[in-house]
């Protein structure tokens, strides 16, 4: 029994070494080696300071910028801490509500817009931290911005289709612009 306990012993110390220290250091190198953007957070920055990160939405309410898909996250939206979606059925009154909420204020800054509104603008996605919006979400946004920035639309909406990114691989998901690299690029504009 002895020569076991001691075989299980020297197997829990070789594997604890392999998997909780040269595995981790041969990923975390490889990461760094080859995908530093990512494995730091995929930060944007902006005049050298960090501000945010293309896999976390920012809540815009300003009508001179884009705005994203709604968060769902608390106790605060777009918290990274608490990643999650409202859990909301179709038929419940504070999902009714809270697209209503949403319906009115982009009806509130731009009434004259007729265009259905798409619905990634007034529902939050499963993570409630999605940083892209469909392309008829920014198109819907385009005369709004427009207006509010004395910019033509020829301009807004060259500069939403710069920042497109199309589907992965050609076939996988769908074009979508990242709302945080969109207000950005935006801010360059005079």
């Amino acid at each position: 029994m002895w020569r076991q306990f001691r075989t299980a012993i020297i197997f829990l110390g070789v594997f604890t070494v392999i998997t909780g220290i040269i595995y981790p250091l041969i990923v975390t190198g490889v990461a760094q080696a080859f995908f530093h953007h990512q494995a730091n957070g995929s930060l944007i920055t902006s005049n050298g300071e960090v501000v945010g990160s293309d896999l976390i939405g920012q809540p815009f309410s300003d009508p001179a910028y884009f705005w994203g898909r709604l968060s769902a996250t608390s106790p605060y939206p777009y918290n990274a801490a608490s990643s999650s979606g409202s859990n909301y059925g179709p038929e419940n009154p504070a999902l009714q509500a809270e697209v209503q909420a949403r319906i009115d204020a982009l009806k509130t800054v731009d009434p004259d817009n007729n265009l259905p509104i798409p619905v990634d603008l007034v529902t939050s996605s499963g993570s409630g931290l999605d940083p892209d919006i469909s392309i008829a979400a920014a198109d819907y946004q385009i005369n709004r911005v427009a207006r509010y920035r004395n910019l033509t639309v020829e301009q807004v909406s060259t500069l939403v289709q710069r920042c497109t990114t199309g589907r992965f691989l050609g076939i996988l998901g769908e074009p979508r612009v990242n709302v945080l690299r969109l207000n950005l690029a935006l801010d360059t504009l005079k």
